[in-house]
């Protein structure tokens, strides 16, 4: 995998990582309502939830390469089309709905985790994205290394990218930041979609 592709699959994740939703609203309500140690640890429990949907992924893009290179293909057109539409609506959409941190009753760490883990593994979505994002990335020749840095992106990205909401949160108001920002996170996250899927159409 060259720089600049991993470039492209860094920002994409960071964005989709920043975009405001279930996820979020999660980790800040585990944050505000319990602590910073149940915020981390939800945190980490949802990136482990993300790097198992991004194995998932490579692993079974791998398979299908090997069995059928047409039907591959046709999964990367199909997923650059995804992409692309997705950025429109991200691009078309206004600022994201108020996230729901109101208070809840007190969570233990272990339930937090849980919370951290479901909220990533039941969401359908986190599947078609990387489907469509890793058609992109994986090749007939891509190798062990390139498979286990997609996989590391992904997951690191989102822990990395929530155990940083969870520090600045205790310090500063970035609840109100995000969701005042939140159009222009999601116009920035639809160009570069618009941007990876074109590069499909012209390489």
């Amino acid at each position: 995998m060259t720089f600049t592709a991993w470039l492209s699959l860094f920002l994409v994740c960071c964005l989709g990582a920043m975009s405001p939703g279930p996820s979020l609203a999660v980790v800040l309500k585990q944050t505000v309502n319990n602590s910073r140690q149940h915020g981390l640890l939800t945190s980490w429990t949802h990136a482990a939830g993300v790097g198992l949907w991004a194995f998932a992924t490579v692993t079974g893009l791998s398979l299908l390469i090997s069995q059928s290179g047409q039907l591959f293909t046709l999964i990367t057109w199909a997923g650059a089309a995804y992409l692309a539409w997705i950025g429109v609506q991200a691009i078309r959409a206004g600022a994201a709905g108020a996230l729901n941190v109101a208070a809840s009753r007190q969570m233990s760490l272990l339930q937090a985790g849980q919370e951290g883990l479901l909220i990533s593994l039941l969401n359908p979505k986190l599947a078609i994205f990387f489907i469509a994002l890793f058609s992109q990335f994986v090749s007939a020749d891509a190798s062990q290394a390139d498979k286990l840095i997609l996989i590391a992106t992904a997951t690191l990205v989102d822990g990395l990218w929530y155990t940083l909401v969870c520090l600045v949160l205790s310090r500063s108001t970035v609840l109100t930041r995000l969701q005042r920002n939140s159009q222009w996170i999601n116009r920035i996250t639809g160009l570069v979609l618009l941007a990876l899927a074109i590069r499909v159409v012209t390489l």
